[in-house]
C-alpha cells in the first residue's frame, strides 16, 4: 500500500506501488521480483502506464478506454475492491481523524495485520473442520 492524497490521480502512483512490491517466493528458485501480469482498469489506460509495465517484465491487463467493456476485468476488480472495503470497515480509516500521515499509516498497517490474522484464523478453523 502506498498512502497518497486524495486527489492524485491512481496512473501517477503506479511507479510508487510497483516499487514498494517485495520479492514472491516461490517453493523452488529464485524468488520473482515483479508479478506476471498487472491487472488494471481505465484509469490506467496510458502509454506511459503501458510502457512502465512492459519495462518491469510484466504483462498489461489493462482496459482500453471507448473499446472494452468494464465487464471483462470484473473477476479480478473484485479482489481488490472486497480488501479495500475490509479496510473501509475500520472507521478511524473510512474517515481520517489523525493529521499525521504516519499515524494514519500505522493505523493501515495493523488495519491490514488484522485482516490478515482473522482471514487466517478463519481459514485455519474450516480447515480444521474439514479433515
Amino acid at each position: 500500500m502506498v498512502l497518497s492524497a486524495a486527489n492524485v490521480n491512481d496512473s501517477t502512483m503506479l511507479e510508487d506501488v510497483l516499487d514498494s512490491l517485495r520479492a514472491i517466493r516461490q517453493p523452488l528458485g529464485r524468488p520473482r521480483r515483479w508479478p506476471h501480469k498487472l491487472h488494471g482498469d481505465k484509469g490506467y489506460d496510458y502509454r506511459s502506464c503501458r510502457d512502465l509495465v512492459r519495462r518491469r517484465g510484466m504483462i498489461a491487463r489493462i482496459a482500453r478506454k471507448g473499446i472494452e467493456s468494464a465487464t471483462h476485468l470484473g473477476r479480478h476488480r473484485y479482489v481488490v475492491e472486497r480488501c479495500l472495503e475490509w479496510v473501509s470497515r475500520f472507521r478511524r480509516l473510512a474517515r481520517r481523524y489523525d493529521r499525521k500521515a504516519s499515524h494514519y499509516t500505522g493505523f493501515l498497517h495493523l488495519a491490514c495485520a488484522l485482516i490478515c490474522y482473522r482471514r487466517a484464523a478463519r481459514l485455519n478453523l474450516l480447515t480444521s473442520k474439514n479433515p
